[in-house]
């Protein structure tokens, strides 16, 4: 219970002090409303980062996806995955971890990016969605 609450907190966190810079990270995709949020991993408090089994570095991102169903808002457990790829064409693949606390469900993974570097990701929800989005990175100290 209490690593969830980190977590949560920490995304928490990472959401109210990234929102100057990002809108509302959320599409709907069929049935579901797709919520999603990229950004360094440094921004992970150290103990947070270390339940999670998550790197801190300046060059390493962490994505957090949020399935739920666009009616009722409850959490839905799927599969997902992904890639994504840097401007020079290489291409990372997500292996996504699942969270699951009382009453949500997080889907993490940790990408690789260096300075001023626009990174498109592709990402499998069930079946039936794929999330696309692009979204800048910087190195920071």
């Amino acid at each position: 219970m209490l690593k969830s609450t980190l977590f949560a907190l920490s995304v928490a966190f990472v959401a109210v002090f990234s929102s100057a810079t990002y809108a509302e990270q959320k599409q709907t995709l069929g049935n579901w409303d797709v919520h999603y949020s990229a950004f360094t991993s440094t921004f992970l408090a150290p103990k947070v980062a270390t339940t999670y089994g998550i790197t801190r570095s300046a060059s390493k991102g962490v994505l957090n996806i949020s399935v739920l169903d666009k009616n009722t808002q409850a959490p839905q457990e799927l599969e997902v995955t992904g890639q994504v790829v840097n401007p020079l064409g290489q291409i990372q693949s997500l292996e996504f971890q699942k969270i699951t606390e009382a009453e949500a469900v997080y889907y993490i993974t940790q990408f690789d990016y260096t300075n001023a570097e626009t990174l498109r990701f592709t990402i499998n929800i069930g079946d039936e969605q794929t999330l696309k989005f692009n979204q800048e990175f910087w190195l920071n100290d």
